[in-house]
This record gives C-alpha cells, structure tokens and sequence, in this order.
C-alpha cells in the first residue's frame, strides 16, 4: 500500500440556497483583477441548466478528461501528439463567449452628467476593451431559471432522461431546480496535470492540493482544454494558467478556504481522507457502472491499524492521522455512503462529492404527476420530481441504483426524525425502512446532527500543516522506491 493524505470536500445540495456569497468571497480574495475578471473558481450553477462556461459538461465539444483503451487511459484532447496539432489553433478550448465578456458600468457618466430632464444612464463597458458593450451572459446567467428552453432544456444531462419526464419536469407545477456549487476537485489523476508540456501544474504530496507553478507555466492552455471541469482558466494579461488552490495559505494556518468560511446555507465540509496510490489506476480504467464503487475502495479506514502502520512508514504524521479520524467528509463518503463524486466518467477520480438533493420532502404521485400533500409523506423514490437518470448522470455515470441507495438513505434519516420529532408516523415501518438501507437508529441520528447541527470544527476538520517537512524531504525516508516521506518522486515544488 502506497497510502498518501487527500484533503477533500463535501457539498450537501439540499442544503445550498443559491445565494453565491462563496463566489463572491472567493472573487474578493483571488481572482479581482486585471486578466482575471471573468474566472470564477468557485461558481454556483442552477440545475438543469447548461453551466459556465457554457456546456462544460459536453466533452464532445470540449474533448476534456480521459478515454478509455483497453487497459490504459489517453488525454481526450491533449497530449503531446494533439497538442502539436493544435499548437495555434484549439478548437476544444473553450472562447470567451462560452465564459461571458467582463463588463463594468460607466459610473462617471451618473456623477457628470449634465443637468437635463432625461434619467442619465451607466453603460456597460467592457473590462477588456474598455469600449461600450451589449451585456449577453454572465457567471450565472441562467440563475433560477430551471425550465426555460435556453437553458434547463440544453443540459447535456438531459440526454438520459426520457421525453415524458422532461416534459413533466418543465410544467409549471412541477418545476425543479437546485443548485451546484462547483470549485476544483483537486482530482487524484488530475488531466491537467498530465496536459501540462512545462511541467507546471504539480498536485503536491501531504495534502493533494493540485497547483500551478507561475515561475514554469508558458500559457500553452492544454490544462484549460484537458480538465473536464473547466476549472483552469487562462490569465489574458500574464499570459499565465491559473485555478483554484483550495486557499492553501489559509489551510496551513488552521483556516478554512474562503468560499467555505463564508457559507451561509453550511452546505461545505472539509477533512482528511487516507488512500491507497497504488489502485488510482485500477479505478481510473474501471468499467463506468462500476466507477463509483471502485473509487470508495481507493479510501482508507483510518482506524484500521494496518493502514495507521502503513501510512506512518509513508511519513503521514500522528496529527494528519488524527485528522483523518475526525474527518466529516470520511463520514459522508465512506462511513455512510451518502456523498458522490461529480461526473465520475471523466475519470479523473475527483476529490469533491456531493451529497445529491431530496427534493421534495413531502408529496405524493398521483396519475404519475407529483403533487405537495401532508396526507402522505415522502413519495416513492423511483418518482422523484427529478428524475433519477438526471441524477445519475451527475453522480454516478449512469448507475440509477447508486443514486437509489443515496436518495433512500437521506429518506430513511427523515423518516426516523418525523418518529422523533412528531411522531405521526408508524414505528414498525420505520424500523423496516432503516433495516432495507443498513442504517441503525444511531447512525441515522449521527448524519441528522452531522447534516443540521454540526460545529464549525465537525464541519472543518484541517490538519496541522507540515509544508516544511514536505520541502525538506528530497530523498532519505528509508522508502526502498526512493520516495520522499509523502510520496513524492522529487522534490516538491514551491509555491504557485
């Protein structure tokens, strides 16, 4: 076993509220300024809808990830081969108006405009050419527009769903929508990292955090075409690759990245996950129903002592151990079995997953219409107002039965908490349904409290940071392969 430390995140979408105050916060503190207006690390998409930029999901059009053949994998759209070809010209990378054009307003013309009976008015301009501007997308230019055809209907998601549910979906009374907050996976077979001809994207060794070294990037941009979730974006004035660094200098002094401190709905949790670097590779190739399950086996039990052994001889230290005990994100992912990752397909093996949406919690199908009633709650599964093929090809790469066990499992925890709580409802069925998931009593009160109780330090579990053991470390860790204590091959780099 090769075990190395991961720090990864849980996103619950039942509990986002749309209110983008973390990309705000992430805007504020990285990306306001020149070259760098229109990238949005972390951005909140609505679902159905076709995302920024533009249909990222469709790697037809953006050739990002990898590709199965036979038993190895090939960048999509890099490589050495393809990045000669598309040296100067890359049709796969996606153009400013699939992102949106920055624009700022004419301030001045309110403030010096000359007396008249007419309103003055602040055109848009450009944050690029400085010159006036018609405004036609934005960040979250389909924000709360789930149903209309511009959008909800172009999601490349759609494609599983059948023509009876999609219309069903887009009737007025039966709209549905939530949100997707998005910011980099910091993926444990990151494309990017493979694309990159300088060698400046590096994914570092104790903490997994994928970063871009700007001394070494060239701005080649195979990194924006090669990640499939389009979370590396080109700097027009530096000429620079820049993305998402999960505010690691926050992280090393024991706070929690921007966009998660300043979570208003608590959807976001942060902790330590242990996995073995020796089966990336086995999940990677893995056949896509079974893509899910192979990469919750690639995540170790950190109480288990043959992994606490092996990980110590890997130079993984008592605190990042003990981390990883604590670690809430463990609980959803491994523990319960309640968190996925997002597009798992790609094959990038992301450390971001999510906990799917309930919608709704109360209701009932009748005439195969989904209608709001407190005469009988929580409708059957199978016919939830979002279809589960929707679902499934977010999560689980088509698997309808992995979301089915994720969908019965947060229903059975709210069943168990309508018999505490109210008790309205029969104890014998509750025991039957708790009994179908797995879940006993306890559990199913320790993801309640974990899902609407929890403190800031259950939410955010970070390790104590050992940067200078990682630097120091080059290649004496009595690793007969000649690694360094985290993993490493080499030195690690410095820096961005």
């Amino acid at each position: 076993m090769d075990i190395r430390s991961q720090i990864s995140m849980v996103f619950h979408l039942d509990k986002c509220i749309g209110c983008h105050t973390c990309s705000i916060a992430c805007k504020n503190t990285w990306t306001d300024r020149k070259g760098a207006e229109y990238m949005w690390w972390n951005n909140v998409e609505t679902k159905p809808g076709t995302g920024y930029p533009s249909k990222w999901e469709d790697q037809k059009i953006y050739k990002g990830g990898w590709e199965k053949k036979g038993d190895f994998l090939n960048l999509k759209g890099a490589g050495k081969v393809k990045g000669i070809k598309n040296l100067f010209h890359n049709p796969n990378m996606p153009e400013m108006d699939d992102y949106y054009e920055p624009w700022t307003y004419e301030y001045s013309n309110l403030f010096d405009a000359p007396e008249g009976d007419d309103q003055p008015t602040a055109r848009p301009m450009s944050l690029l050419t400085g010159e006036p501007m018609d405004v036609k997308g934005g960040p979250n230019w389909d924000d709360d527009l789930s149903g209309t055809p511009d959008y909800a209907r172009q999601d490349v998601n759609m494609k599983n769903v059948s023509r009876v549910e999609q219309e069903a979906m887009f009737q007025l009374e039966q709209m549905t929508m939530h949100y997707l907050p998005r910011i980099c996976n910091h993926c444990l077979n990151p494309s990017c990292v493979a694309s990159c001809p300088s060698g400046a994207i590096y994914k570092r060794g104790e903490d997994g955090i994928v970063l871009v070294n700007q001394n070494k990037c060239r701005g080649w941009r195979m990194c924006v075409t090669a990640c499939p979730y389009k979370k590396t974006y080109y700097n027009w004035n530096t000429g620079k690759s820049e993305k998402c660094i999960l505010c690691f200098p926050r992280l090393e002094t024991g706070q929690t990245p921007a966009c998660m401190h300043t979570c208003v709905g608590r959807i976001r949790y942060l902790g330590v996950l242990l996995y073995d670097a020796d089966l990336i590779k086995t999940v990677a190739i893995s056949d896509e129903a079974d893509l899910v399950s192979n990469q919750m086996e690639i995540y170790l039990n950190p109480n288990d002592p043959k992994v606490i052994k092996a990980a110590k001889t890997n130079g993984i230290s008592d605190d990042t151990l003990e981390a990883a005990q604590k670690s809430p994100v463990y609980k959803f992912v491994k523990e319960w079995g309640l968190a996925l990752p997002l597009h798992p397909e790609f094959r990038t093996v992301p450390n971001l997953f999510y906990v799917p949406p309930l919608l709704p919690t109360m209701g009932k199908i009748e005439d195969g219409n989904y209608h709001n009633s407190a005469e009988e709650l929580f409708g059957g599964i199978e016919n939830t107002r979002l279809p589960i093929s929707y679902m499934a090809s977010l999560f689980s790469a088509g698997n309808e039965e992995t979301i089915k066990t994720v969908l019965k499992k947060l229903m059975a925890v709210r069943w168990f908490r309508r018999e505490e709580t109210v008790g309205d409802q029969s104890k014998e069925k509750l025991v039957e349904i708790l009994k179908e998931v797995g879940v006993s009593r306890e559990v199913a009160d320790d993801i309640y409290r974990l899902t609407s109780l929890p403190t800031v330090k259950e939410r955010y579990v970070i390790p104590p940071a050992h940067r200078e053991e990682a630097i120091e470390m080059i290649e004496d860790s009595g690793d007969v392969k000649g690694n360094t204590g985290f993993g490493f091959h080499h030195k690690p780099e410095r820096g961005l």
